[in-house]
């Protein structure tokens, strides 16, 4: 289920890709099953079909999802998208880990804060 929030600064095509990607990643979305046409996604929102459209396109740029002309779209089998969602996982750490280091944490400190969030995010599922 893809909800919507009309607080969040981004724009709403970011969050379907966001919702979309997680349900692919996590299995929800079973490799090479048909995605949702756009029209009923758009419907099922209450979003504009360009919206769905512009998602769509982003996906299958990123390889999470292939278009069949005439078909629809398809969940990709391949680890593309997986791959591509690992690396921005890496650049955001980078950044991370170089922000904590200007301001004056260790490598071992930065360690620790790894393991704790690691913890306090299984802990919460």
């Amino acid at each position: 289920m893809i909800l919507i929030d009309y607080k969040d600064r981004r724009p709403i095509y970011e969050q379907v890709i966001e919702k979309l990607q997680q349900m692919i990643l996590c299995g929800a979305l079973e490799p090479n099953s048909p995605m949702p046409s756009v029209r009923n996604l758009a419907m099922e929102l209450s979003l504009n079909p360009n919206t769905i459209q512009r998602a769509y396109q982003e996906l299958e740029r990123q390889g999470y999802i292939y278009t069949l002309k005439g078909k629809g779209s398809f969940v990709s089998d391949s680890m593309k998208g997986a791959d591509h969602k690992r690396k921005e996982i890496q650049e955001e750490l980078e950044r991370c880990v170089s922000n904590a280091m200007l301001a004056g944490i260790t490598g071992e400190e930065l360690g620790k804060m790894m393991t704790t969030a690691i913890e306090h995010v299984k802990n919460h599922k």
